[in-house]
């Protein structure tokens, strides 16, 4: 289900040059802001979507953390059945001024929401953020994750630091998890504790949530 073509990362040679234009994707987990150039993508950032307090010290009891997971269970089907029942997944801002790499990316993106057999088929972006062209463990980390863990698996923590080549590092791979800069595209929500909890993200554990449950039922559709 991965994409066959891996991304180049471009080297910001000319980056006083470099003229960012913004676009804004309508998803089935929200607006996705998608920055990037001529050369390349910079950034995707998440809605923040949560459904469980931040920043409380509040103790919770067994039977409301029960609760609240069954809520946010709840939320996940009725995202997914609203996903099924509209391919809408579309540039609402920014359409008019797409460079190439964001037209590739918003493509990429609608098949993954839509279509998710044919990301196999499409160009990944290039991408144009200092992060991935840098030398660096969680670049390393970060270009594993996207070749190597494919759409509908999940991985550990352990697991991923073992693959990029540094079985001591699940702490540092929780930091470039944290710190991928394409997040979707390189797949940060496929990855989640040992345990089997899914973990923090960027976008809320729901979006995560959403997102495992989104690859894993299409996963299901293919295999029949």
């Amino acid at each position: 289900m991965a994409s066959r073509l891996v991304p180049k990362v471009n080297s910001k040679q000319g980056e006083s040059q470099c003229k960012e234009k913004h676009v804004v994707l309508l998803s089935p987990v929200g607006k996705l802001r998608i920055s990037g150039c001529e050369t390349g993508l910079h950034e995707i950032k998440l809605p923040k979507i949560s459904v469980l307090p931040s920043g409380s010290n509040v103790l919770w009891s067994s039977e409301q953390i029960t609760c609240m997971a069954v809520e946010m269970m709840s939320q996940i089907r009725d995202w997914l059945r609203r996903a099924e029942s509209s391919a809408a997944c579309e540039v609402c801002e920014g359409a008019e001024e797409m460079t190439e790499p964001l037209k590739q990316c918003t493509a990429w993106l609608h098949a993954y929401f839509c279509e998710p057999a044919r990301t196999a088929s499409l160009p990944v972006p290039a991408f144009h953020h200092p992060l991935l062209r840098r030398d660096s463990f969680t670049r390393q980390v970060l270009w594993t994750l996207l070749r190597d863990v494919k759409f509908g698996e999940a991985i550990s923590y352990k697991q991923l630091a073992d693959l990029a080549g540094n079985s001591r590092a699940a702490r540092a791979v929780g930091g470039a998890m944290r710190s991928n800069p394409i997040p979707i595209i390189i797949p940060c929500h496929r990855v989640i504790c040992s345990s089997g909890q899914s973990g923090n993200y960027g976008g809320g554990n729901l979006m995560k949530e959403w997102l495992l449950s989104h690859e894993k039922l299409q996963k299901e559709k293919l295999a029949y």
